[in-house]
Parts: C-alpha cells; structure tokens; sequence
C-alpha cells in the first residue's frame, strides 16, 4: 500500500500507540516486530520507518537492532527512546547507562528552532540510557536536563530520534510530531480514512472469500456488528450470522441484540441457546484464564455444530480489533507479553475447522466506530458499551453461577441507567466505558438493624480513546453515592459496593 509508515517494534507494550496517533493524522501504517523479513516490511511500499521503544539496552548481548535494509532504503527513519538509541547505535554513536534515569514528566528545550518539535516542552520520559555521543551527521535539536541529546537530526538524510515518547498523552502536541514525521518529512499522503478502510476491507473480503459462504460470530457488541456489516457488503447473502445466547449477556441484551441485527442489517441470524451447557462448562472454574479458555472451545464447538448444519462454510467471521491481538500477544507480536488471552485470540482450540475472516484486526475501537457510522449503522449500536467476548464470565469473579451471573447483571443494569441519566456514557460522554464487576469476597453489613454477611462489587468506569491506555472516570460523588444506593437495596447479596481507582496501566481496563 502507498502512503504508509512502517512502525518497527523493539519490544515495547505500546509501540501500537505510535500506530495510534500516525493513523490520527489519516496516514496508513503497520506494525511489525524488529526482525520482520525485509519482504513483509517492504511489502506495504513504506515511505518512511518508525522505530519504537523497548525495554532492552542496546549494549546487552542478542539486543534487538537495526535491520540493514530499513539502513539502505534512503528513507527517513524517526527512532523513539530506545529507537533512537539503536539508530545512534547502528550509525556509529555512543550510548551509556545513565547516571539518573527519566521516568515521568520532562522538560526539554529546544536547541534550533524545527517544526519536528514544535510546540514541544513538556514531554514524558521512560529511558536508563541515554546518547552520549550522536552519530556522524548528527545535530542536536533539545535537550533535558538529564539528556544531552533529547532529540537529535540528520537533515540530509531525513534521520531523526526523541528520547522521549511522543505516543503517550502524557506528551503535548506529541501527535503532531508524529504528524509531521510521516506528512511533511515521509511525504506520506493522508488518505487513510473510514471510507478508504471500508473499500479496502471489502475488496480483501471478496478476494479472499470467494463464493464461499461465511458463519459470523455476532455478540451485539460493536466490534463484531461492525464486521458483520463489512462482510455482508463484500459477499451479502453468503453470510450466516449466528449469536449465541450464553446466559451470559447484560440485561435485556439478548432480545436487543437479535431485534437490532434484523432490523438493521438485513442478513440471515440464526439464535442458539447455549446457557446450561456454559454454566456446566464453568461449574467450579475460578481462575480466569481457564475461564477464557472454556469460553473460546465452547464458542468454536457451538459455531462447528452450527456450520455443519449449513453446509459447514470454510470460513468464520470474528470481530478481533488491534488490541485483542497486542493484549495476547498473537505470534506476530510475540515479542510484548502476554497480558491476557482472548476468548477469540489466543483462546481457540488448535483442531478448529474454519479459516478466519477478521476484517477488524488492525483497528482500533474508535476506527471500528468510524467505520460503522460510514457504513450506516444506528448510533446506538455503533456507541454500544463495549463487552467481552467471554461475558460476564470475567466480570463475575470467582466462581461462574446462574445465581451470581444474576446478581451482577442486576447491578451492571443499574450502573448503565444512572450513568446514561446523568449523560456520564454515550456517543459525546466523557466516559468510554463502564461497568460492575462481582467479587468474591464477603463483608459484613448492616439492613434493617440486622447483620448481613454478603458480596462486593466493584464499579469500574475509564476515560480513554483507544483502549490501550486509560484513566478512571471522575464520576461525580452524587451520581456514585445514587449507583451504590440503588445497588445495595434493590440486588439481594450485594451489601457493599466499591469504586476502581486504578489507571491502564498498571492496571487492565477488565478485571480479568
């Protein structure tokens, strides 16, 4: 593809963060570990390269470096903290342990006036080295104060590095640095829009389907409504959507659900009531990855015995976005670790009898959404709260009941009601998403003048726009103090409720 940046990464959990803010100024790019085959990487026609951070330092035997191809393409090259320390590295600079690392919040300032660094003076650091000795070529363009060489330039050959990282929030105006890397400097047309996503989906869609028909997994949520709605405007009537009641949705969600599809996008539904056999698959199960694991085999086994009385199609459909795929740690990002596995990543069975078909892979929640409004859906499925694919399965902790399932899907319910009231989520809101978690954990209270020895829950709510990083919503006392009311009188069990603090990272957005 023209027009795209080529973001190599060295190990760093949010190297997709530069894919991020680069595809916010409408430039395509992809992500590729740093020893990718030079073929895969060329393969996209890139017009210039991103190097990420990582944790590694670049004097540690086996570190990653750079390979020499992206060196003899003669395309510009930005390296971003330990990026910028592995291109100093492979030109023939100094890198050194630092006296003082730089972690946090920076100052730095600027040494010659570049539209590189415009803007730029508080910027967020995370290093233990640092340049002592920039590469031929090279000219210093800011400084920290615990970094001679925050940022440095080679004008003739369009090599740049920033020892700090412009993806994060944390760093002001840092999108526009990388704005101005792929734009002005790479050249790189801005063309990577909703509309040219649809057409380029569509047309991989068709040339990879055929005429063979494709079994959609469809839960409700955006991501997999979405990608319903791609693959029935590449291959229409070859599509068999199926959702799968598990018992395991949210309030009224199911009927929603089926009405919304039907209405809305005009393809064959087939509803399959699997409730009992997921209870009695998840009796005694606690620990949260056998829980997805569970959830994963039993998804497939339910769509196989669904695809063999159609016909048994050759491909299934799954709405996977970008961060389902970093989060696990998929075979191509095997160099981060892995957070956790998806129920439709890293949680399928080996033996399964389809090809997937995920149009969604590589986007992230607020393309999806972008995606859908250009293709027509209803607002109110395309703002949806997200929701797992496993359910309430990892919001339920502990062990997975009918009865303790009911319990938070009531609390759960009164959440979503106050806070859509209060005009706290939705398309507009503040709020990206929220919702209750159960705990398996028991406190004494008080109701009625009698002692009650019941569950916690917890309410989880953040603030984000790609769901990579986020912080916690500031939700107001009032609206907390009325959610926590109404939960504790109105769900027997739950005497005590809870508000999660904690930001992404170090925490998960979900709990499991």
């Amino acid at each position: 593809m023209k027009n795209s940046i080529a973001i190599l990464d060295f190990g760093s959990q949010y190297a997709q963060l530069i894919a991020r803010r680069v595809r916010e100024a409408h430039v395509y790019c992809e992500l590729f570990p740093w020893d990718a085959a030079p073929e895969v990487v060329l393969a996209i026609q890139p017009k210039g390269f991103i190097l990420s951070g990582g944790p590694n330092s670049v004097y540690e035997p086996g570190a990653p470096y750079i390979q020499q191809f992206i060196l003899d393409s003669g395309l510009p090259i930005l390296g971003i903290c330990y990026g910028m320390q592995a291109l100093t590295h492979a030109l023939g600079g100094q890198v050194d342990p630092s006296a003082q690392r730089e972690y946090g919040p920076a100052d730095i300032q600027p040494l010659i006036s570049t539209p590189l660094l415009s803007n730029l003076s508080r910027v967020w650091m995370s290093h233990g080295d640092r340049i002592t000795r920039m590469p031929e070529g090279f000219t210093a363009l800011a400084r920290s104060g615990n970094s001679p060489y925050a940022a440095m330039g080679d004008m003739r050959r369009k090599y740049f590095g920033v020892q700090f990282h412009p993806e994060v929030h944390h760093t002001p105006n840092g999108s526009e640095l990388l704005r101005h890397f792929a734009v002005d400097i790479c050249e790189a047309a801005p063309t990577w829009t909703p509309e040219s996503i649809i057409e380029e989906a569509v047309t991989r869609i068709r040339d990879r389907v055929g005429t063979e028909r494709v079994l959609a997994a469809v839960s409700g949520g955006v991501d997999s409504t979405v990608a319903a709605a791609l693959v029935h405007k590449a291959v229409g009537d070859q599509l068999a959507a199926v959702y799968v009641d598990t018992g395991l949705m949210r309030q009224d969600e199911s009927g929603q659900v089926v009405a919304a599809f039907r209405e809305n996008m005009g393809a064959e539904l087939i509803v399959v009531d699997a409730a009992e056999a997921y209870f009695a698959a998840l009796a005694g199960v606690t620990d949260p990855e056998q829980k997805r694991r569970i959830v994963g085999e039993k998804f497939i086994r339910i769509f196989e015995a669904q695809a063999k009385a159609l016909g048994m199609p050759k491909f299934l459909m799954q709405g996977t976005i970008y961060p389902d795929v970093v989060e696990s740690a998929a075979p191509d990002r095997d160099k981060a670790a892995k957070i956790k596995t998806h129920h439709n990543v890293g949680g399928l069975p080996e033996d399964m009898q389809f090809e997937l078909v995920e149009p969604l892979r590589y986007l992230f929640k607020d393309e999806v959404r972008a995606v859908g409004e250009a293709l027509g859906l209803p607002e109110k499925m395309v703002w949806r709260q997200p929701f797992p694919g496993p359910g309430l399965t990892v919001r339920c902790l502990g062990e997975v009941t009918p009865e303790r399932v009911e319990k938070l899907r009531l609390a759960d319910a009164i959440l979503l009601e106050e806070l859509s009231n209060a005009g706290l989520i939705g398309k507009g809101a503040e709020t990206s998403q929220a919702f209750a978690v159960l705990l398996p954990v028991r406190s004494v209270g008080v109701m009625g003048d009698q002692r009650t020895y019941q569950e916690a829950c917890a309410i989880r709510a953040v603030v984000t726009d790609d769901f990579m990083t986020a912080d916690w919503a500031r939700i107001p006392q009032e609206v907390l103090a009325k959610i926590s009311n109404r939960i504790v009188n109105e769900v027997h069990g739950i005497n005590r409720v809870v508000y999660d603090i904690t930001s992404k990272p170090p925490a998960t957005i979900e709990w499991e």
